[in-house]
């Protein structure tokens, strides 16, 4: 148990650590490729992204989740697994194809129809690198699944950066989206060192292929839900105003996007080792939560008090409509981070129905708010889609937690030191803003309002909350001999 305490915690600081370098690279990339290219670039692109994202989540059809959860899994299990990934992925490139001169018709806009070709291949690297993953995961081996994920994002980076430089406009952001799975996998297999077997019948695979599917169609349901309004703005409003949206959306999501993914993997490979012992199972759950939020609360309450800044800094003066929609969509990301780890807890327990439930009730609430918002624009679908999902929180935390062994109390001694510390940090850099609102420069502004709001917030949550021997704690763990 201590073994898995210590691998845990430091597979969770390893995503971290990878995590954050992830985020500079994408973010140091948004900054360049914003001043090359335009809103309607970014636009076109996603306008196709936002159909064959959902071809994406049917890639690895859930099996990865479904050979991590499992307690036991064979060589012929994995090996099984591994082609019905490939037959996927074949047919989702082939459903790409298809859908190129669908996606020209249903937008009006011709250059959709080589941009949808283009973007087929990734399917196939994708599907070939699904169960290699698992193995990571399983293993608990995330310092070098995070190095594969730090070159990936690295290296379609530059691709896009060299290709905008040379003039290709939107092919820049395309030939990314290719590259990504094509250098992920190689170095996958690389590391991994493990080639499938052939595909066995009657090897036990069918209750993971069912959980894989539950998973699977739950992701569709949420990817619905969270990017209907992508496809009606771009429908609607044109390229510019979903390039505008988007970028907005993409920059206030990486921060909670990419702590999500370092500390969710790792929590949620932990607690299916421990769904048979509830007492740590609850241990575990609650600290992991707490982490996150810890650090999803203070940048998302930065992000609202400093979006002008922000948006000039980062994107530049060609996207300074993009704000309102940037701080118009900040308490969608802070509940997001509130209610996203409720799927570990979910999903360790088995219990991938109710998550599917959740998400049936989720989409249509989604759409509506879209719906509603729509004719006022990009800002008017980030106000409706702020307030459908306010309006949700409490519904969606009751009804995870129901019948499970963490209550709603604990639960929310978990959230509340780190949202309140966030909340009086925000308040104090806030006010700071009238003492130095006449500073020329943004990113000076941003980096004292940073300073300030950091100060505080450590002071409030180590001292004030009492949360310094938690953390104290994890250090200690970190520094313990393997």
């Amino acid at each position: 148990m201590e073994d898995l305490k210590r691998k845990t915690i430091r597979g969770g600081f390893a995503k971290l650590i990878g995590q954050a370098i992830n985020f500079t690279v994408r973010f140091v990339f948004l900054m360049v490729v914003a001043r090359l290219l335009d809103p309607a670039d970014f636009g076109l692109v996603a306008m196709v992204t936002a159909v064959t994202g959902v071809y994406d989540l049917f890639s690895t059809g859930g099996l990865s989740s479904a050979a991590v959860q499992q307690a036991t899994v064979t060589e012929e299990q994995i090996s099984t697994l591994f082609w019905i990934n490939m037959l996927i992925g074949v047919l989702l490139a082939f459903l790409c194809l298809l859908s190129a001169p669908l996606l020209a018709y249903f937008y009006h806009e011709p250059r959709l129809f080589w941009v949808t070709i283009v973007l087929a291949a990734g399917f196939i690297f994708t599907a070939a690198g699904a169960q290699h993953v698992a193995i990571l995961q399983r293993h608990l081996r995330y310092v070098a699944q995070t190095a594969i994920e730090a070159l990936t994002v690295v290296v379609s980076a530059a691709v896009a950066i060299v290709l905008a430089v040379a003039g290709f406009g939107y092919w820049a952001l395309v030939m990314s989206a290719v590259v990504g799975p094509v250098v992920n996998t190689t170095a996958l297999w690389a590391v991994v060192r493990w080639t499938p077997g052939m595909p066995r019948r009657n090897v036990g695979v069918r209750a993971m292929l069912h959980f894989g599917g539950t998973v699977t169609l739950n992701n569709l349901v949420v990817y619905i839900a969270y990017n209907s309004e992508k496809v009606l703005l771009g429908r609607f409003w044109g390229a510019d105003a979903l390039g505008l949206y988007g970028r907005a959306n993409q920059l206030i999501n990486i921060p909670t996007t990419q702590l999500n993914s370092a500390i969710g993997g790792v929590a949620f490979s932990a607690l299916s080792r421990l769904q048979n012992d509830p007492i740590q199972f609850k241990n575990y759950f609650l600290k992991g939560y707490s982490l996150v939020i810890a650090m999803t609360a203070p940048i998302t309450l930065f992000s609202a008090a400093f979006a002008d800044d922000i948006i000039l800094v980062v994107l530049g003066p060609k996207w300074t409509e993009t704000a309102i929609i940037f701080r118009l969509l900040t308490p969608t990301v802070l509940i997001f981070g509130i209610i996203n780890p409720t799927a570990w807890l979910l999903l360790s327990m088995g219990l991938q129905r109710r998550s599917l439930a959740v998400a049936l009730v989720i989409a249509p609430l989604c759409v509506t708010a879209y719906i509603i918002g729509l004719p006022y624009g990009p800002s008017g679908v980030a106000l409706a889609y702020s307030t459908a999902m306010t309006l949700w929180l409490a519904p969606h935390i009751l009804w995870c937690l129901k019948g499970t062994m963490v209550s709603p109390r604990e639960f929310l001694l978990a959230m509340w030191p780190p949202i309140a510390s966030a909340a009086v940090a925000a308040a104090f850099a806030f006010a700071a803003q009238f003492y130095f609102a006449q500073w020329q420069s943004s990113l000076s502004r941003l980096l004292f309002g940073a300073f300030v709001m950091a100060v505080a917030y450590a002071g409030m949550l180590l001292f004030v909350m009492g949360r310094k021997s938690f953390y104290l704690g994890l250090l200690g763990q970190l520094r313990k001999p393997s």
